[in-house]
């Protein structure tokens, strides 16, 4: 695949998102910090959110521009992408698990814990560049 303008636009979206809670990350010293302070967990939620759905886009665009299987869910999307060898097997789990909070963030979000949220964003962001990464190689053919 040479490279689709949709995926493309996806991809620099999500560097977008991800580099936006990079430099909140940054500026967090403590999880009290980032629990007292409710616009940045409304906006830290909120581009989480976004960041997957943009990881969701990319693998449906390239499930449909190569005619693999139908995901059955969100989680799913990126199994195809591993059973085509797009995905490697360790971003599987951490990505489906993405999948999951989205879900969460979307439908039960009155559930929302807020450690969670601050552990992904303190531990969990460089999954979002290995999955951007792997998306450019199969892009490119590197």
């Amino acid at each position: 695949m040479s490279g689709d303008a949709i995926v493309k636009e996806r991809l620099q979206y999500l560097r977008n998102q991800v580099n936006y809670l990079k430099a909140e990350r940054s500026g967090l010293r403590t999880f009290d910090q980032y629990a007292s302070d409710m616009r940045l967990r409304k906006a830290v939620e909120r581009t989480l959110q976004v960041a997957v759905e943009a990881c969701l886009d990319i693998a449906r665009r390239i499930i449909a521009l190569e005619g693999y299987r139908y995901p059955a869910d969100n989680r799913d999307t990126f199994r195809v992408l591993m059973e085509e060898r797009i995905l490697p097997q360790p971003l599987l789990d951490p990505l489906s698990d993405m999948a999951g909070f989205r879900n969460l963030i979307v439908h039960d979000y009155a559930k929302i814990d807020d450690e969670i949220v601050y552990g992904i964003l303190k531990k969990r962001l460089g999954d979002f560049d290995a999955y951007a990464e792997t998306i450019r190689i199969y892009l490119t053919g590197d």
